[in-house]
């Protein structure tokens, strides 16, 4: 290695060999040179000694001539020089000799450069065809080498201000390069002290050329000393940056050393020039070591700003400009083309430290992981997991994927980070496309929605900023997503694919090709895919180039599945055709030249056979109809179409409409079936009769005439009732758009009458006929959804009037859903006409009409029938049976309770119209209750909308499921594996197409009107209170307007918790909505002052809400507004605050007795639900639970034990023997979770700590002796079986992290472990006594656990052991036989084994012990205590076990 850098550094030297022989002026001083004078004529020793040893001085530009070996040269100068008659006096001639010749500026330079062999003629022997000058081989002679090294350092001066040649020589780099690499320094020291002599007066050239030159010239033994002086020189010149760490890289070093060095880098890293930093990063990334590489990473992410390593991007879009112009390149680009530079090899240096260095990865990982705040987190973070993701270690790679996940969920790097990233580090970020390219494909492919986003971004960036192949390879990734079939990776993949053709069609076309592939997969797509699939192909086919082939396929393709005669294929084919229409006949922008660039005849006449081909394709199904028209009427209303094309659509809908569904009103009507026709629900003023009706019956009469003749095959005429509601929404929209949201030649519909039958006929359902109920269950739907559409159309008008009318649909909606209900009830089996029809499938099955009374009864029966098993104990199980029994009977009564109003409506809503997100704004009316009709309106006329109470039920429902499915809670929710779920999506087509953002937007708005009905509920409840001396079921109190104000009031509360619950609040691009959310509520109650923080915000919104804890009407709206208050206080930061405050309000609700209206306690599955949640929830919220837990076992359970089975507890009302289950399940649960969140003792802890923990442990082991003997008295299957599930938990995180504590406080706190074994040993004792229960009862549910009950029984004893053994008290440990005893202490005799007779035996071993009670199949726990003589230890008061 070190010749061959000798070689290379003399051939960089020969390259610039002059040839010139002309005489030239001296660099340092100016004079002319001296002629040259013959050699022979001075007769110096010098030029004697040279020519007899083989080396021939040259003059001018022409190299000295060596005609020996140098190594021959060396030794012969060595041996004249010591035999010379004048040795030592020799040397100095030798060397005076020497400074004579290369006083000449063209001598010395050949004496610098490398000598050129010579053979003399005849003469064969080799010689190297290398030679080192003149100087380096005189160096190498030891006794000149002193000499010769001071003659060049005092050379080296005349040639720093001037240091390039004629010839471009550097003559300072030259001399110093003679100096490298020597096989023996003789005075290292006293030329290390001249080398930084030379660097305090050189410049900054030959500083450099000095410094990366030390660790090839000094030895090792000063290398620490060098680094000293080169880290003070550090400080003051930054100039010399890059040369220092060059040769401080090369220097060994000591640790302490080099940290103290790297400080000092690291400190002059903000000053460093641009060009030095990757060399900065590269010395300090690889001089770390794995105790301090953390440390260091964090300093150098914090201090690496690679923001400003580049231009903005404004001045990079112009160099840009320039250059797609042609135009001459400007300074400011190339210093744009070098900032790029910089930070690749910024980032190369990164990436090599870490391939190299294991540890680097994880530092760098923990780094970016530390970072909390999102103004912390940089650029580097980005290029660093993109480094990480790159490398072939398997754990960087899942590091980084996991990091990136983890700080996307959070919202702490946003997509404009990224969007920063790309922008400023195009070129850098290329090289690192395939871990780009799979950090997107991992994203998208996440179940958790708050991280697919960012990964559809990383597509969309590698799009834009990226070559031709890279966008290839994206659109291939995205085409791969589509045909997944996964749902929320497919919408993600068509939104992105949708969004980059709508940007830049022309760069997206060359790969439709791609894109085109995926009609191969239309079978795993739903409609909504579907439908955004066929919009990107015909954006394609008429915004790309490549337009004209897409548009011949997609015609093959609609063609064929319209013609399809499976309603599936008919679906895609109508779909895709609206679609490609709103494609063709959209209207296009204004361009300068032409201000109305309408379609051509020849494109309206395809568009006009297309939409003829569609309609007479659909109308061979009801369905396919209604489709169409529904597909038409999204596309008018989130399109804009040319005029010609809409003008088309709408008087065609407007005729169609009157001709088919509109009749005029003669003097009779007609009956068409068995029901007598009736007009009914119309709106018109006395004076103004209507003439006109919606024919509704009539259609549904001939619809099932028609499917009873459906054999025939018969195209049909006329249009079926099923359309009704989809053409109306298509005639309402076309309206909109033609007439600039005018509704005025339609706006006689909304009082127009329909054609329906007396409803009287409901009462009287069970005297008909199956085919008579489903017509009016079918009757009954339609009526309903065409008040639902006439509701979404009118709901925007201002004026009074059609205010007035739309708050009268309302009623006939709710109105009629009773009278739907009953009718239900009576139809089993009866499957509701279809009303969205852009979901799954439109032969819809509904699995949950049923009622569940039969199925739990029947159920039972199979219980009761169950054959028993003959045991010991056979009384005592056919007592236990009998009362479960009993409780079953009970809560079957509790749900024929409810289900006697009628069947479940929330299973029938995918067969009713969705409502627009508009309608809900029908909320901000006033609240209408009966003692304010009473009072107010019931002598004059009602001049302000108001809404009742049953209609804000209805779209107060309405809105919950909304919020529901478009503002989720919990950001990450993984799919179910293998498990069918019905189509969510359905009867969400319209509320789809809007952001999350746009929607809580929206309800925002509401807040102050939902908060008014929420005020306007507590005072109607206040009211009654006050007027009934507290009491609920006062003789006043009207039943049926009670239960709806309650229904109110719980579903407001479940409105603004989903509101609030909304997982997109917490990400930094929503808090100023989180903001004026919260203002919404603090502002009710204290006037807007100046603009308070968040944290106030939520004070005032918490000190709002717990107006109404005094007015709550039944435990579950108990339970939402305790929820509300923890997802409001969560939302200021520091929920802990708030803690306290929802402790005292649950424990309030806890403690309250809750009564219905009829003066019945509360109870039932739900009440029980509820019970459970907000005992959950103040236990959590509690300071201490172990305490919580002990009051409520003490106080509450001692007053059940021996009260009736209605009786409630005094302290505690919810708590009874209906309601024992649910507090003894909640108690077990939080007692478990709080043990786990005791510190695990420690060897290092004080004694006041060990103690404290003691007493903590202490604790929670009495409360578990409590809760396990309370199973004694309550022995119930559900008791025992919560029992042993939560027994066993508790036991394992007593061993894992009680245990520790008392191995390491035995010692010091002997009495309190003691106290602490013997109450435990009672507990495991009782757990081992129900394991035996358990097996004789022979249930299942029961004896699952026993398995894992015993081993931790048996882990416990040796565990015990263990401790004493590690505190020398392993004698004073035996173990024995413990009997099997069921519950209430008695032996178990069948399981008796001859052993368990004799009385117990000391010192037997534990192993044979055990073995020897697996081979008789007996349950026994080997119970651990020590020697009351020696340790005082645990005293045993059952003797007999």
């Amino acid at each position: 290695m070190m010749r061959k850098r000798r070689s290379s550094t003399v051939d960089n030297a020969e390259k610039h060999a002059p040839s010139s022989t002309k005489a030239k002026r001296s660099r340092t001083t100016g004079r002319q040179s001296k002629v040259s004078a013959p050699e022979e004529s001075t007769a110096s020793v010098f030029s004697v000694f040279l020519r007899e040893a083989g080396v021939t001085l040259k003059h001018g530009g022409t190299p000295n001539e060596i005609a020996v070996d140098q190594v021959v040269f060396q030794r012969r100068i060595q041996k004249k020089l010591q035999k010379s008659p004048r040795y030592p006096d020799i040397v100095q001639e030798f060397i005076s000799g020497l400074e004579s010749h290369i006083d000449d500026a063209d001598r010395f330079r050949n004496c610098l450069l490398p000598c050129v062999p010579t053979l003399p003629e005849g003469d064969t022997s080799c010689v190297s065809s290398f030679h080192e000058s003149l100087l380096r081989m005189l160096l190498g002679i030891e006794m000149l080498q002193t000499l010769i090294i001071n003659t060049l350092l005092e050379k080296l001066p005349e040639y720093m201000v001037n240091s390039i040649d004629d010839a471009g020589l550097s003559i300072p780099r030259i001399i110093i390069n003679q100096l490298k690499w020597l096989d023996r320094v003789v005075d290292c020291k006293e030329l290390a002290a001249k080398l930084m002599e030379l660097l305090s007066v050189g410049p900054v050239d030959v500083q450099r050329d000095i410094i990366t030159s030390l660790p090839e010239i000094l030895e090792d033994s000063l290398h620490n000393d060098i680094a000293q002086d080169l880290n003070s020189l550090l400080k003051e010149n930054t100039q010399l940056t890059v040369a220092i760490l060059d040769a401080l890289s090369s220097l060994n070093l000591s640790s302490s050393l080099l940290t103290e060095v790297r400080g000092a880098v690291m400190t002059t890293l903000a000053a460093v020039q641009l060009e030095d930093l990757p060399v900065v990063v590269k010395f300090i990334l690889h001089s770390v070591s794995a105790s301090d590489a953390y440390e260091v990473v964090c300093n150098l992410r914090r201090k690496l700003e690679l923001e400003q390593c580049v231009l903005p991007p404004v001045l990079q879009a112009s160099q840009s400009r320039f250059k797609g112009k042609g135009a001459v390149v400007s300074k400011s680009a190339t210093v744009a083309s070098d900032s790029q530079d910089i930070v690749t090899l910024i980032v190369d240096a990164i990436k090599s430290a870490m391939r190299f260095q294991k540890a680097l990865s994880e530092a760098w990982l923990k780094a970016i992981e530390s970072v909390e705040e999102l103004e912390d987190h940089k650029v580097i973070d980005l290029l660093v997991l993109f480094i990480l993701h790159s490398t072939n270690a398997n754990h960087s790679r899942r590091g980084a994927e996991r990091v990136l996940k983890a700080k996307v969920r959070t919202g702490q790097i946003p997509e404009t980070l990224l969007q920063k990233t790309f922008q400023d580090n195009t070129e850098v970020l290329r090289g690192y496309f395939p871990s780009i390219l799979a950090l997107a494909q991992n994203l998208l492919r996440s179940p958790d929605p708050c991280v697919v986003p960012f990964g559809g971004h990383m597509y969309r960036h590698s799009f834009t900023a990226f070559d031709s192949y890279c966008q290839q390879e994206v659109v291939g990734c995205l085409v791969t997503h589509v045909c997944s079939g996964v749902g929320g990776e497919v919408d993600m993949a068509l939104e992105l694919l949708c969004s980059l053709v709508m940007e830049n069609p022309s760069e997206v076309g060359p790969y439709a090709v791609f894109i085109k592939g995926i009609l191969d997969y239309l079978d795993n797509l739903t409609p909504q895919q579907i439908r955004r699939l066929f919009h990107v192909l015909s954006r394609l086919a008429f915004r790309s180039q490549q337009g004209s082939h897409i548009q011949d396929d997609m015609h093959i393709v609609i063609r064929k599945q319209l013609s399809s005669t499976a309603p599936k294929y008919k679906r895609i084919g109508i779909i895709g055709a609206v679609m490609f229409i709103g494609s063709m006949g959209a209207l296009k922008p204004k361009t300068k030249d032409n201000q109305k660039d309408l379609l051509s005849p020849e494109t309206f006449r395809q568009l006009s056979a297309l939409l003829e081909l569609v309609q007479s394709s659909s109308e061979t199904s009801p369905e396919a109809s209604a489709l169409y028209y529904d597909e038409l009427a999204n596309l008018v209303q989130t399109s804009t179409l040319d005029p010609q094309v809409q003008e088309k659509i709408g008087k065609r809908v407007l005729d169609d409409f009157q001709a088919e569904f509109v009749v005029d009103l003669g003097p009779e009507i007609q009956d068409s079936f068995s029901f007598p026709a009736r007009v009914m629900y119309d709106l018109e003023e006395e004076e103004t009769q209507a003439v006109i009706a919606v024919n509704l019956m009539p259609l549904l009469a001939k619809d099932v005439h028609s499917k009873a003749k459906q054999h025939n095959g018969d195209k049909k005429d006329n249009k079926s009732s099923l359309c009704l509601s989809p053409f109306f929404r298509l005639l309402r929209l076309c309206e909109e758009k033609q007439n600039h949201e005018g509704l005025d030649e339609i706006d006689a519909l909304l009082g127009c009458p329909l054609i329906l039958t007396d409803m009287d006929v409901v009462d009287k359902m069970e005297s008909l006929s199956k085919v008579e109920k489903e017509f009016l269950c079918t009757l009954l739907f339609h009526a309903i959804n065409w008040f639902r559409e006439l509701v979404n159309a009118f709901c925007r008008l201002k004026e009074t009037e059609m205010k007035m009318k739309v708050m009268t649909r309302l009623q006939n909606i709710t109105y009629l859903q009773t009278l739907l209900e009953q009718a239900l009830a009576e139809t089993p089996g009866y499957i509701p006409p279809v009303a969205n029809f852009d979901g799954e499938s439109t032969d819809v099955i509904l699995l949950s009409t049923a009622a569940p009374v039969h199925k739990t009864k029947k159920s039972s029966e199979k219980k009761r029938k169950a054959p028993g098993k003959n045991t010991l104990e056979g009384n005592s199980q056919m007592e236990d049976k009998m009362e479960e029994d009993e409780t079953q009977q009970e809560l079957e009564k509790d749900k024929e309770k409810e289900a006697r109003h009628g069947v479940n409506m929330a299973s029938y809503r995918q067969f009713f119209r969705e409502l627009d997100m508009e309608v809900l704004s029908v909320v901000q009316c006033g609240l209408l209750s009966c003692s304010l009709l009473d009072s107010e309106l019931q002598t004059k006329k009602r001049e302000e909308v108001l809404i009742g109470p049953a209609e804000l039920i209805f779209l107060l429902e309405d809105m919950f499921h909304k919020l529901e499915f478009s503002l989720t809670a919990a950001p990450a929710k993984r799919r179910p594996f293998l498990k069918v779920k019905a189509d969510k999506n359905v009867g969400f087509s319209h509320l789809q197409q809007k952001s999350p953002k746009d929607v809580a937007t929206f309800f925002v708005q509401l807040l102050p009107a939902l908060c008014l009905h929420l005020e306007n509920c507590h005072n109607y409840f206040q009211t009654l209170l006050s007027e009934n001396d507290g009491m609920v079921d006062g003789p006043t109190v009207d039943i049926q307007e009670h239960h709806l104000i309650s229904s109110c009031c719980q579903l407001l509360l479940q409105v603004l918790n989903t509101i609030f619950s909304w997982f997109g609040f917490s990400q930094p691009g929503h808090r100023r909505l989180l903001k004026r959310a919260l203002g919404v509520m603090a502002g009710r109650l204290k006037e807007e002052g100046p603009e308070l923080n968040l944290e106030l915000l939520v004070k005032h919104s918490l000190d709002y809400l717990l107006n109404f804890h005094s007015t709550i009407p039944n435990l579950s709206s108990a339970l939402t507004l305790s929820q509300l208050l923890s997802t409001v206080a969560e939302k200021g930061g520091n929920p802990v605050a708030f803690k306290e405050q929802n402790a005292s309000l649950a424990r309030g609700f806890l403690t309250q007795q809750w009564m219905t209206v009829t003066g019945e306690k509360q109870r039932g599955n739900k009440f029980n639900e509820a019970l459970q949640a907000l005992l959950s929830i103040y236990l959590r919220n509690v300071d201490d639970v172990l305490k919580a837990v002990e009051e409520i076992t003490q106080e509450g359970f001692s007053q059940i034990i021996n009260a009736s089975k209605d009786e409630s507890s005094a302290a505690w009302p919810t708590l009874s023997k209906h309601t024992f289950l649910v507090f003894y399940k909640v108690l077990m649960t939080e007692l478990e979770k709080s043990v786990r969140r005791i510190p695990i003792g420690k060897s290092s802890d004080s004694s006041e700590a060990q103690s404290e923990k003691l007493l903590t442990w202490n604790l929670a082991v009495r409360d578990f002796h409590i809760l396990v003997n309370l199973v004694k008295v309550f022995d119930s299957r559900s008791v025992v079986n919560v029992c042993l599930k939560y027994g066993r938990l508790f036991l394992e995180s007593f061993l894992k992290l009680g245990m520790p504590l008392l191995d390491f406080s035995f010692k010091r706190h002997k009495e309190d472990v003691q106290n602490l074994l013997k109450t435990f040993q009672l507990s495991t004792r009782q757990l081992h006594h129900m394991c035996g229960h358990s097996k004789i009862r022979q249930d299942t549910s029961l004896t699952n656990h026993v398995p894992a009950v015993k081993k931790s029984l048996e882990l416990f004893v040796y565990r015990v052991k263990a401790m004493l053994t590690l505190n020398n008290c392993q004698e004073a440990f035996w173990i024995g036989n413990l009997k099997n005893r069921n519950l209430k202490g008695e032996e178990i005799l069948s399981q008796r084994c001859p052993e368990s007779e004799e009385e117990e035996e000391e010192q037997q071993p534990p192993a044979q012990d055990l073995s020897e009670e697996e081979e008789q199949g007996s349950d026994t726990e080997t119970l651990s205590r020590v020697n009351r003589e020696e340790n005082g230890a645990l005293d045993d008061t059952d003797e007999s076990d």
